[in-house]
């Protein structure tokens, strides 16, 4: 773990395998640490990361791996449930997992000898995206190239059921609006469903396609942004208009599989996004909403997935057999 000049990682963690997904736990789990999921070929491994700008008594960065979890099959995408509680007697350490398979793996442990897991089946494609409901965290919904919507107990029941008209490719759940589901295709539609009625309430239309990705701001719940053709666009959903309709914040000028747009959890007016994962090299983007060029360009080897810090201005990034971190300003 070392510090590297302005345009590489400001940390970075070494792991046993390529990293094709890390996910830091975006709810209060009771710990001044911050919980780290990664995922691998065919296993989990949830850590804690210490840093020391949050800590002055850390030098750089402390990360320490609490678990390694089995997982039989690569790891495509992880969620967090909030009901993960370090400060609990036990602990209790609870994730979901999709998986090439088309399964989702819902993972219970109290760090000791209680480490349970169940398949919940039902998509008939690859699944896209995944999350747990923000408040209680007894259901999860996922999106999958089956052109479905899915909401799911903790038993592996289908709660609900939505049909969409293209592959889903994000879903979000936002804690300040509990009883909706925003729902990213890849034919450019965005649309909130209303999960007492299970009907849609409202949708957004992107002018290119396909749209990759899409994230619902946590710090402002009427922020949408969206990833479509080599655009990230923004809207304002209280006037269902782009915000930055004159000056879209061009990423990359290549068609690309997947950006890994993501909102700042800190600032609503930061948001990452990251360049073709797969390549030799991978650029690691920071925005603010009042610049228009990018106020961090990072690159990392082979880098995919994206995720921000809950409490700190800081981003990470898996590669080859390492984790990067990224610290930037507010």
């Amino acid at each position: 773990m070392k510090q590297d000049s302005a345009r590489n990682a400001a940390y970075t963690v070494d792991c046993e395998d390529y990293v094709h997904v890390v996910k830091f736990n975006p709810f209060d789990s009771g710990d001044s640490c911050a919980l780290i999921a990664y995922g691998g070929n065919n296993y989990v491994v949830v850590g804690t990361c210490r840093f020391q700008e949050e800590d002055a008594e850390v030098e750089g960065m402390q990360y320490k791996t609490l678990r390694t979890f089995h997982h039989g099959i690569r790891v495509d995408a992880i969620a967090w449930s909030p009901e993960t509680r370090l400060d609990a007697l036990p602990p209790q350490l609870r994730f979901c997992t999709a998986a090439s398979d088309k399964k989702l793996r819902l993972f219970t442990s109290d760090l000791q000898d209680k480490n349970e897991y169940k398949e919940f089946d039902g998509h008939s494609d690859y699944i896209n995206d995944l999350v747990f409901a923000p408040k209680e965290g007894q259901e999860v919904a996922s999106v999958s190239d089956d052109h479905t919507c899915r909401v799911w107990d903790l038993e592996g029941n289908e709660k609900a059921h939505f049909v969409l008209r293209s592959p889903g490719m994000s879903v979000c759940w936002h804690p300040e609006e509990a009883f909706k589901l925003m729902v990213a295709e890849k034919n450019g539609t965005i649309r909130f469903y209303d999960l007492l009625t299970q009907q849609a309430i409202l949708s957004l239309e992107c002018e290119q396609k396909p749209l990759m990705s899409a994230d619902w701001c946590l710090k402002n719940t009427l922020k949408i942004g969206a990833v479509a053709g080599s655009d990230w666009l923004i809207w304002d959903i209280a006037h269902s208009r782009y915000l930055n309709n004159e000056k879209r914040f061009l990423l990359i000028s290549e068609s690309c599989i997947d950006f890994n747009p993501r909102w700042s959890r800190v600032n609503e007016n930061l948001f990452a996004t990251t360049g073709f994962p797969g390549k030799t090299n991978t650029q690691v983007l920071v925005h603010h909403l009042g610049h228009p060029q990018p106020i961090l360009i990072g690159t990392a080897a082979v880098g995919s997935g994206l995720t921000w810090h809950r409490t700190l201005p800081l981003c990470a990034v898996g590669g080859d057999h390492k984790i990067f971190f990224w610290v930037t300003e507010m």
